[in-house]
């Protein structure tokens, strides 16, 4: 997209740096309303980094970041408030509260962040459940009694819960195993496609990118260094896509290894 003013999420410019260590270094991507956007990259190239700059959770040095035309970097939080409320977000490793029962966990954010009452979040809480496969009676339990998929899935129904225009997925289908991670892919693309919702998700894994990826762009030393629809990323002549895409320890791409 080449129209900045019509995407949903623009990004323009964005460095970041942590010391020394520049990890954004003029990031230019685009979001346009309702796509499912899957970014790739190796494990440090700044792909969480990139994630937490557009939810303002880490505020970039340089560049522009804007949500519905509106410049993000530099708000201050009560001018923040309306914008937070658009978005869901599906956390690695599912980051459930082990003291609250699974339902009070998809409800949390109704409840503390919009003032909702108990009985009516419930409810809501149960049907996004239920829009995940998970029966009532699931809701009743802590989430130390569920599986690994079923935390996922749990915390996927809490991101959908205020039913946000924009979702972000984190490593979704990280330590699933290889059927519970198409399990988690299709309701992904379930969820968004039913909200009508826009979607960023990072991700190492090919499968999942494949399968919710509208549009696929690769981060490498804090800059895109391709980005396309899904269909054409094994027909990129790129190397560092077809290295990364193929897994294969031979090629630009140079992980450092450190002798014991």
């Amino acid at each position: 997209m080449s129209d900045q003013a019509a995407a949903k999420i623009s990004v323009r410019g964005v460095k970041k740096s942590f010391g020394p260590k520049r990890v954004l270094d003029g990031i230019d991507i685009d979001c346009a309303a309702g796509e499912s956007l899957v970014i790739i990259g190796g494990s440090g190239t700044g792909k969480s980094v990139l994630v937490k700059s557009i939810l303002g959770l880490l505020r970039p040095e340089a560049g522009s970041i804007r949500i519905d035309g509106i410049e993000t970097v530099g708000l201050r939080r009560a001018q923040r408030e309306p914008l937070m409320r658009k978005f869901g977000m599906l956390f690695q490793g599912g980051a459930l509260f082990d003291s609250l029962r699974v339902w009070q966990n998809v409800a949390f954010g109704l409840i503390q962040g919009r003032g909702m009452e108990r009985d009516e979040a419930r409810r809501i809480a149960l049907e996004k459940l239920a829009a995940v496969g998970l029966g009532a009676e699931i809701g009743e339990l802590s989430p130390a009694e569920l599986s690994g998929g079923m935390q996922k899935r749990v915390a996927l129904a809490r991101a959908i819960a205020a039913e946000p225009e924009i979702l972000f997925f984190d490593e979704p289908t990280t330590g699933l195993d290889p059927i519970m991670a198409d399990v988690i892919n299709d309701l992904i693309t379930q969820c968004v496609r039913g909200l009508g919702a826009t979607a960023i998700s990072i991700t190492h894994d090919m499968t999942s990118a494949r399968k919710i990826a509208d549009r696929i762009a690769m981060l490498h030393n804090g800059r895109i260094i391709w980005q396309g629809p899904t269909a054409e990323i094994d027909r990129t002549d790129n190397p560092y896509v077809d290295q990364f895409v193929h897994g294969r320890a031979e090629g630009p791409i140079r992980m450092e290894v450190r002798a014991a």
